[in-house]
């Protein structure tokens, strides 16, 4: 039912119920983009989210969520793999997964933000914005600081 891709001894998988949220949240948490963010914000925008795991033999070590009518729009979104399982080309196997998933396929209009991860998204298609000028944001960094958001 929910599709799986396996390359040497690691999986990921769109399956919701095989997400460790606990790891999820806890490099969330700590990252520039949620930093402090609460357990129970991370769990509400996976459940409402198409969210892939990676899985090695030592757990969960990777993961990525696309927000998405599945139909017109993508947003890519939270990824990530742990400090101790980089190096193995996962954020690649994980992008070639999240772009082949059947779901989203035929989407007129993917998107992201990222600080420092340009090279890879390159990579799979992604560009700077061919017309900054029509975007517009509500942004609120910090707002998982200021406990009385919550």
């Amino acid at each position: 039912m929910y599709p799986e891709w396996t390359e040497g001894p690691y999986t990921i998988s769109s399956d919701p119920a095989r997400l460790d949220l606990t790891v999820v949240h806890g490099y969330l948490s700590r990252s520039y983009w949620a930093q402090n963010i609460p357990f129970e914000r991370v769990e509400r925008a996976a459940k409402h989210s198409l969210c892939f795991g990676i899985y090695g033999p030592e757990g969960q070590v990777g993961f990525a969520r696309v927000i998405s009518d599945r139909a017109t729009f993508a947003y890519l979104a939270d990824v990530f793999v742990l400090e101790e399982a980089r190096g193995q080309g996962l954020s690649k196997f994980l992008m070639r997964c999240v772009l082949a998933h059947p779901e989203l396929q035929g989407l007129r209009r993917w998107m992201l933000m990222t600080q420092d991860a340009h090279g890879l998204y390159r990579q799979f298609g992604f560009t700077e914005l061919a017309y900054p000028e029509r975007g517009m944001e509500i942004s609120r960094p910090g707002l998982y600081l200021d406990r009385s958001a919550q």
